[in-house]
């Protein structure tokens, strides 16, 4: 479940932070936003900061259970939604949600996945007991800042861990396994806090006590045989998070994703001597921004307004820091062995 993170370093790697079902156990939202629970706490100021925003947002999150894995989710609203990664949901359409809190099981609906940003919308019939989380505005955050992160790493329900903000405006890729949609997250805060399988979809919540970012990845040192770098996790932004949400929400699909897109379906090619050579078009959208411009299936991409796309995870990253509507010179080679290049007017990445 790693892959090499792109705009990161090609010595780090990443892992989607879902776990499997443990086999040992371990003994905006809402149109009127709710009021946050009073807390009584005591102890030298940092300590009782922190306890506040533990007991306030902690009820805000959830577990989320499938037949596959486990990870975590925020309450989104009073009627029963609940926002968590599309990786954490998979391809189940059913799951059981409990709140970290402790609470009974309860069944839960996918609305819908918006796998291309690695996020997904479940609802909840039940919604006794359930409290919206605050979420704050993540373009105002500031490196430095203390962040916790809550979820249920490992199963272990109710989990905090805390840090700090390392860094704004990262551009990262999951790995493409089976329970991973090998997403291109760009914006993503990275984070000191402790992020470990099974804390997808949970809340990084800043010391006001407002979800700011959804931990999704973890980074992994090939160096130390897969193990984890220590203090190197990623959330999506909450700015980004809500927005996806709100569209599922309101419309039952992803309406705008803000994203360009070439509107392909590739692969990376890798040479004889192993090394990566450029993405092979194995679909072109109908009417998409490749098509007008005159790509075709057996096509391989192999640089983007000068820039050279050996992965797909490369061309994902490029195509992150453009916009729907732009123009970009995008450089083929032809299967006959001839290079040519094409201006293509990029269009929007589409939800699923």
């Amino acid at each position: 479940m790693s892959k090499v993170a792109v705009g990161i370093t090609a010595a780090m790697l990443l892992v989607a932070c879902s776990a499997p079902v443990p086999t040992a156990t371990v003994t905006t939202p809402s149109a009127t936003p709710t009021p946050s629970p009073t807390v009584q706490v005591s102890g030298p100021p940092l300590e009782q900061s922190y306890e506040g925003v533990i007991q306030r947002v902690l009820p805000s999150i959830v577990q989320i259970t499938t037949k596959t894995g486990l990870g975590s989710g925020v309450v989104y609203d009073s009627a029963g939604h609940i926002l968590t990664n599309a990786h954490v949901v998979g391809d189940a359409t059913r799951m059981d949600v409990r709140l970290a809190t402790g609470s009974a099981s309860r069944k839960a609906r996918l609305v819908k996945s918006f796998s291309g940003g690695d996020l997904a919308i479940i609802k909840v019939d039940d919604t006794k007991g359930l409290t919206p989380a605050s979420f704050g505005d993540s373009s105002k955050l500031r490196v430095g800042q203390f962040v916790l992160a809550m979820g249920n790493p490992l199963g272990l329900s109710g989990s905090v861990t805390d840090g700090i903000i390392s860094a704004l405006g990262r551009t990262v890729s999951e790995p493409q396994e089976p329970d991973s949609p090998g997403a291109t997250i760009s914006g993503a805060i990275q984070t000191s806090a402790a992020i470990n399988p099974g804390n997808s979809g949970g809340g990084l919540v800043d010391m006001s006590g407002q979800v700011i970012g959804i931990p999704t990845l973890a980074a992994t040192d090939p160096d130390l045989g897969g193990g984890a770098a220590p203090g190197i996790g990623f959330a999506i932004s909450s700015n980004t998070a809500t927005d996806i949400a709100a569209q599922i929400v309101r419309h039952g699909k992803v309406i705008n994703s803000h994203r360009a897109a070439l509107g392909i379906r590739g692969s990376t090619i890798i040479t004889d001597n192993g090394q990566p050579a450029g993405v092979a078009v194995a679909k072109v959208d109908k009417g998409g921004a490749a098509e007008k411009a005159g790509i075709q299936t057996g096509d391989v991409i192999i640089a983007i307004n000068g820039k050279d796309t050996a992965t797909l995870p490369i061309l994902a990253e490029a195509l992150s820091a453009l916009i729907p509507g732009q123009q970009a010179k995008v450089k083929i080679v032809k299967e006959d062995d001839s290079t040519k290049t094409v201006t293509v007017t990029l269009g929007t990445l589409q939800g699923d």
